[in-house]
C-alpha cells in the first residue's frame, strides 16, 4: 500500500479507494502533491510549477527567484523561513527565535501500527504505515511523520512526534497532528458547533480568503465545537461530489485551521489547541501528538460518513461490547432527580420489567451525603441509608428481576463538601493565591496528578468489585479554569490541560480492562466530549442531555455526519420537556429515541395504561429491529437543517430490510405532497412493507419514493415504514 520512486523522489500511499502522494523538492523540502480517488500509477504531472511571486521569499542561496516556501504546498509547514500562512508547528528555540526549517532526512514503512503511548489511537494489522523524518539542523529537532493507511478504508491517519536532539531544552508552541495544502479549488466548510443541550448543529460555509479557526478552549472538546470539519466541493450533496473529512481522536483542547491564501491555495490544520500550550522539552526527550483521522469521497457526504463508521468501528472502538446488541435501559434521573428512595425506584424498575426494559441505572444521588449536586463530589462510597437494605441488596434485586444494574459516576470532580477535599484540597485545579472559579458548586481535580489517578482508581475499583454492576454512565459536568497544576514547575504550566487528558485516558486504560464485563457510556453535560478518543474506552456515549425529540432530530442527524449510531444514547422522556417544556407525542419521543441506542428516562410510575402500551409496543418493535438500527447502513434521506420534516433509514447489509423513519415538525396548512425516495436497496429486490399496503421493487422505491404527508398528522408527527424483500425480479427481463 506505500511506496517510494527513489528517483524522483515521490512517496505513494494507495489502496482501492485512496490515493496520497507527496514528493521531495528543492532544500530536500516535503510537498503535498494530491489526495483523493486511487490512482494506479503517478507519473510527475502534478509537480508544482515554478514562478517568481512578488513578496514570496526563497530558500537560502538560491540561483533563482522560482521556489517559495510561500506558495509551494506542503506537508508540514513550519514558521519564520519563508512561509507566512499557518504553520503546523511552532517551537520557541533556547534563544528565543521560533525559526524551523524542516528537511527530508529518511523513511521507514512498517507493517505493524506503531503504538502512540498514553493516547487513544488506531489499530488493525490490514495497514501499512510510513513514516517520514524531517530535521533543522540548526536546532536539532527531528519530526517524525506518521502515516497509516488501511487496506479497505478511504482513509489516512497522521500523528506526530517531535525529538529534541539537542543539548538544549526547547518549548513546543504549537504542534499540529495533521496538515494538507490543496491547489486552487472551492470548498465549502461543514463543521459541527453548538452549545450545552444543541450540540453539533450542521453548519455549512462557503470558505473564504483568509483564516477560520474552530476550537475549544474548555479542556474537553466541548459541546461548542467537534473536534472535526470537512471540506467539500459546492453543491456536494449527499449522494454527488468530492468531501474531505478531518477528525482529531482526542478528547482535550483542540483547533481547526482552515486557510485560504492570495493564490486560493486551502491549508488545512487540525490539533491540540495552541492557546496557553507550551510543552517543555529537554534534550532527549519526544512529544507525541495526538492522532487524526483524514478521509476521502467521492460520492457525497453518505460516504464520507460511512468511511468515518468504518474507521471507528473497526480501528477505534475496542470494547468487547462494540459487536453486541445494547440494552434498553431506563435511567431514574429525570423521573426522581436526587429525590428517591428504595420504593420509588422499585415502582419504576417493576414497570420497566413489565415493558420490557433490560437494564436499571441508577443515577446521581448515591453517594457520600448527595441530596442536591453541592456535595459529596469525590466520595465514591454508598450514601448510608439512602436506599434501604443497601446498593449491593438493590442490584442483587435487579439482577433477580431479569433486569441488569448499572450506575452514575462522576470520578472527575470533587465538591468542596466532601471528605476527600478536606483531606486533599491541594488536588484541585487552581491558581495558587486566587480564588478558584466554581462551577456547579465543583471543582476539577487534577488527574495529571499520578496521586490523584490512583485515589479514584481504588475508590472505583472497590465500587466496581463490591457491587455487581454491568454498565456504568461515567459524567463529566464542568469545563477547566483556573489551569494549574501544584506538582508543575512555572515553565511546565502550559502542560497542564494535555496531562490532565493524559491521566484521563491512563485512568480510564486502567479500569476498562480491568472491568472489560462493564458497559461504560461516556456523558459530559450529555454530549460535551463526543469523541474519538472517548470512543477508544468507552463504546457509546450520551448524545445530550436534551430529550426533547424535536431538538433530538438535528442533534442526532448531526452527530451521524461522522459517528455511527452504535455510539448514540437516546431517551425517551417525559413532556413537558425538561430542557424546552414542549409537549410531543409518545410516539415521536419513541421513534426518535429508537434511532439511537434506546433508553427511557421517566417516571413509569406516573405513566397511564395506554402510554405504558406504546412504549411496551415500541420496545419490542426496537428489540425486533435492534440489530438494524445499531449495526445496519444508516442513511440521512431528509435533513433538519433544512426542511420542515425529517427522514432517515437503516438498512441490512445483505438488503434484506429497511427500516424508516419519518418525522415531521410542524403541521402547514394545505402541503404540498411530496415523494420521499429510498436510497441503499436492491433495484432487482421486491419489497413489501409490514402493514402489506406497499409492494414495490427497489428501483421504484428508490427512484419514484414513497408519499409520506398524505394526511393532516399535526405538529411532531413521526412514523416508522418497515420493508422485507420478499422476492425479485429477473434481470434480464428488467434490462428488456
Amino acid at each position: 500500500m506505500i511506496s517510494f520512486d527513489q528517483v524522483n523522489g515521490i512517496f505513494h500511499l494507495s489502496n482501492n479507494k485512496i490515493s496520497y502522494l507527496m514528493q521531495i523538492e528543492e532544500g530536500n523540502t516535503l510537498s503535498h502533491l494530491y489526495y483523493g480517488a486511487p490512482i494506479p500509477s503517478y507519473s510527475g504531472i502534478r509537480s508544482y510549477p515554478r514562478m517568481d511571486r512578488s513578496f514570496s521569499p526563497n530558500l537560502p542561496g538560491a540561483q533563482d527567484r522560482l521556489f517559495s516556501l510561500d506558495t509551494l504546498p506542503q506537508e508540514y509547514p513550519t514558521f519564520g523561513t519563508g512561509d507566512f500562512r499557518s504553520p503546523a508547528i511552532q517551537i520557541r528555540n533556547t534563544d528565543g527565535s521560533s525559526a524551523q526549517s524542516l528537511q527530508y532526512s529518511h523513511y521507514k514503512i512498517v507493517k505493524e501500527k506503531p503504538n502512540l503511548e498514553g493516547l487513544p489511537q488506531t489499530f488493525g494489522e490490514d495497514s501499512e504505515t510510513l513514516i517520514i523524518f524531517l530535521e533543522d539542523a540548526i536546532s536539532q529537532v527531528q519530526v517524525q511523520l506518521n502515516y497509516t493507511i488501511f487496506s479497505n478504508e478511504p482513509v489516512i491517519a497522521r500523528s506526530v512526534q517531535i525529538h529534541n536532539q539537542s543539548d538544549q531544552g526547547i518549548q513546543l508552541e504549537k504542534v499540529s497532528s495533521a496538515s494538507i495544502d490543496f491547489a486552487k479549488e472551492e470548498f465549502e466548510l461543514l463543521h459541527l458547533p453548538g452549545g450545552y443541550s444543541r450540540e453539533r448543529m450542521l453548519e455549512k460555509q462557503p470558505v473564504p480568503a483568509g483564516t477560520i479557526q474552530l476550537t475549544s478552549n474548555r479542556g474537553a472538546s466541548s459541546h461548542h465545537q467537534n473536534p472535526f470539519f470537512a471540506l467539500a466541493h459546492p453543491h456536494t450533496t449527499e449522494t454527488n461530489g468530492e468531501a474531505y473529512g478531518f477528525l482529531l481522536i482526542y478528547s482535550g483542547n483542540h483547533e481547526s485551521t482552515i486557510e485560504k491564501d492570495s493564490f486560493d491555495q486551502i491549508r488545512a490544520q487540525i490539533g491540540i489547541s495552541p492557546l496557553n500550550f507550551c510543552w517543555s522539552l529537554s534534550p532527549g526527550e519526544s512529544f507525541q501528538s495526538p492522532e487524526a483521522l483524514i478521509t476521502y469521497s467521492n460520492a457525497g457526504l453518505q460516504e464520507l460518513s460511512a468511511a468515518f463508521y468504518e474507521v471507528l468501528h473497526k480501528h477505534i472502538i475496542r470494547s468487547t461490547y462494540k459487536e453486541q446488541e445494547r440494552p434498553v435501559l431506563i435511567n431514574n434521573w429525570e423521573a426522581t432527580f436526587f429525590d428517591f428512595d428504595r420504593e420509588r425506584l422499585t415502582k419504576i424498575l417493576d414497570r420497566a420489567k413489565e415493558i420490557g426494559v433490560e437494564l436499571f441505572v441508577l443515577d446521581d444521588g448515591w453517594f457520600g451525603h448527595r441530596d442536591d449536586d453541592r456535595s459529596s463530589l469525590g466520595d465514591w462510597f454508598e450514601y448510608p441509608g439512602k436506599i434501604a437494605g443497601g446498593l449491593a441488596d438493590f442490584s442483587k434485586e435487579v439482577h433477580e428481576k431479569g433486569l441488569k444494574f448499572g450506575i452514575w459516576v462522576e470520578p472527575e470532580m470533587i465538591s468542596q463538601d466532601s471528605e476527600l477535599f478536606n483531606k486533599h484540597p491541594d488536588w484541585i485545579i487552581h491558581v495558587p493565591g486566587r480564588p478558584a472559579a466554581p462551577g456547579r458548586d465543583q471543582f476539577i481535580l487534577d488527574l495529571s496528578r499520578k496521586e490523584v489517578q490512583d485515589n479514584l482508581y481504588q475508590q472505583l475499583k472497590k465500587l466496581f468489585s463490591s457491587i455487581e454492576i454491568d454498565y456504568v454512565k461515567w459524567d463529566m459536568n464542568r469545563n477547566m479554569t483556573d489551569v494549574f497544576s501544584q506538582q508543575l514547575d512555572a515553565n511546565q504550566q502550559g502542560e497542564v490541560a494535555h496531562r490532565y487528558i493524559l491521566g484521563l485516558y491512563s485512568l480510564l486504560e486502567r479500569l476498562t480492562t480491568e472491568f472489560p464485563t462493564i458497559l461504560f457510556e461516556s456523558c459530559a453535560g450529555g454530549g460535551g466530549r463526543f469523541d474519538a478518543g472517548m470512543l477508544y474506552y468507552m463504546p457509546q456515549v450520551w448524545t445530550s442531555d436534551n430529550t426533547d425529540p424535536i431538538c433530538r432530530i438535528q442533534i442526532q442527524s448531526g452527530t451521524s455526519l461522522v459517528y455511527p449510531i452504535s455510539t448514540m444514547g437516546a431517551h425517551i422522556a417525559d413532556i413537558p420537556s425538561h430542557q424546552t417544556r414542549r409537549k410531543t407525542p409518545i410516539e415521536t419521543r419513541s421513534d426518535v429515541a429508537s434511532s439511537g441506542l434506546l433508553g427511557l428516562e421517566l417516571d413509569l410510575a406516573k405513566l397511564d395504561s395506554d402510554d405504558l402500551n406504546v412504549l411496551k409496543m415500541k420496545i419490542n418493535f426496537y428489540k425486533a429491529n435492534r440489530v438494524l438500527i445499531q449495526f445496519g447502513n444508516f442513511i440521512r434521506l431528509l435533513s433538519p437543517f433544512e426542511n420542515n420534516d425529517a427522514a432517515w433509514s437503516f438498512i441490512s447489509h445483505d438488503q434484506s430490510e429497511c427500516l424508516v423513519y419519518y418525522f415531521q415538525t410542524l403541521q402547514q396548512p394545505e402541503p404540498a405532497f411530496k415523494p420521499l425516495k429510498l436510497r441503499g436497496l436492491d433495484p432487482y429486490a421486491i419489497y413489501q412493507s409490514d402493514a402489506g399496503d406497499i409492494t414495490a421493487t427497489g428501483a421504484e422505491l428508490m427512484q419514484l419514493g414513497i408519499w409520506v404527508n398524505q394526511q393532516k398528522h399535526g405538529d411532531f408527527y413521526s412514523s416508522a415504514l418497515k420493508f422485507n424483500k420478499i422476492g425479485e425480479i429477473d434481470n434480464a427481463d428488467a434490462n428488456d
